[in-house]
């Protein structure tokens, strides 16, 4: 199976900045999408953003032009940068992967999904 370990996050004034990591672990060989949704008490799950294997990356309306993701194929992780904060990023953070499981001759597809990690941003 495949886990999703996060880290980062906390609180931060608005107008400051926070940063997200997400580790993935298991037995894939192969992520083909990495990245990050959030969801607020009451709201859907909303996508942050993401990036594929090949580097193409999606933003949410709300976070272009102030979030940054990445990934590192090495270490098997995602990362978001979170600049210009404000009150309305407050939300719990997960972190997204999906790909491949098993081997090359006997794969299956996955979608792993983080415990989540809370970001608070205060006015």
């Amino acid at each position: 199976q495949v886990q999703l370990m996060e880290s980062g996050g906390g609180s931060a004034q608005a107008g400051g900045s926070l940063d997200l990591s997400c580790a993935a672990s298991g037995n894939f060989f192969k992520i083909n999408n990495m990245g990050w949704y959030r969801q607020v008490p009451g709201k859907q799950r909303e996508l942050v953003a993401s990036v594929s294997k090949g580097g193409r990356t999606n933003y949410g309306d709300s976070v272009k032009g102030r979030f940054t993701v990445s990934r590192d194929d090495n270490w098997n992780t995602v990362s978001l940068q979170m600049r210009f904060l404000k009150p309305e990023d407050t939300a719990v953070y997960y972190c997204k992967a999906d790909g491949l499981i098993g081997t090359f001759l006997n794969s299956e597809n996955f979608e792993a999904w983080g415990q989540g990690i809370q970001v608070t941003v205060s006015s």
